[in-house]
């Protein structure tokens, strides 16, 4: 058991990025499990950095992307000046884009995310923004394509961690079926003519998504922020925006590019 002091400095540190209260809602769910005693299913939580509550699956991966988005603050670098248009490209269950939502009045999101249990709670908690957030259950894809839903299959296997892949390839592990949306396609649903901020964080898909056709969208997309999951998707991303000048940052997993822009030397 961690000693009384740690979990103080903890606490503290869980208060100054979320608030008190939510800190020691969080903390009392860990006494629970600690001490066990059974815990709700879902909580529902109010970060400081939030503008509405959101909920919270117990079971699930929830607890570590809360912990990305409004602890470790991993998007706190990306820097907008009054921002229309955001797409969010793996919104899981809307955290991300609910903190882009509530620092940035101007904006609205697409929240893209295609395993149909997380998008149903990316669905309650971006409800509270109305018509400022769209939520499509679907991914992001090269072109536009069937798709198939691939679960517990990568690093942890945990609801963070769904994959997709083409339909084809995918059919005999029998995954929830996923239309596959090109980002010219997700670009017009937001009625744009380009895009503030681009947000990715899908699972490896982004070899697939910087490896062709992303010269057909690149110049309409200002800024950029990437998770990038290993040297394999680096490399593909880096090519990919090879003839691109920005603005580069990082922030625990996060890969920023801010200000990009066609150029003859590439991002320093």
């Amino acid at each position: 058991m961690r000693n009384p002091f740690y979990q103080i400095v903890t606490l503290r540190s869980y208060a100054r990025a979320i608030g008190w209260r939510t800190a020691l809602q969080l903390r009392f769910l860990d006494g629970r499990v600690r001490t066990g005693l059974s815990k709700p299913s879902v909580i529902q939580l109010r970060p400081r950095n939030s503008r509405h509550a959101l909920f919270m699956r117990t079971h699930t991966s929830d607890r570590d992307v809360l912990r990305q988005v409004f602890i470790q603050g991993e998007y706190e670098p990306v820097k907008l000046s009054n921002p229309k248009t955001i797409i969010d490209l793996g919104a899981n269950v809307g955290y991300s884009a609910a903190y882009f939502l509530s620092k940035y009045p101007t904006a609205s999101v697409l929240a893209v995310e295609p395993d149909p249990d997380s998008c149903a709670v990316c669905c309650c908690n971006l409800a509270p923004y109305g018509q400022r957030v769209r939520v499509i259950q679907g991914a992001a894809w090269p072109e536009c394509a069937k798709l198939v839903l691939d679960k517990g299959a990568y690093r942890d296997g945990r609801d963070w961690t769904s994959q997709v892949k083409l339909a084809s390839e995918g059919a005999s592990r029998g995954g929830a079926q996923v239309e596959g949306y090109e980002i010219a396609a997700l670009i017009a649903l937001c009625e744009a003519s380009e895009v503030d901020l681009l947000k990715i964080d899908i699972e490896r898909s982004e070899i697939e998504l910087f490896s062709r056709n992303a010269e057909k969208w690149l110049p309409r997309v200002k800024n950029l922020c990437i998770e990038l999951h290993d040297s394999e998707c680096a490399a593909v991303f880096f090519q990919a925006i090879s003839n691109y000048c920005y603005d580069l940052s990082r922030k625990e997993d996060v890969t920023i590019c801010q200000n990009l822009r066609q150029g003859i030397e590439s991002g320093k």
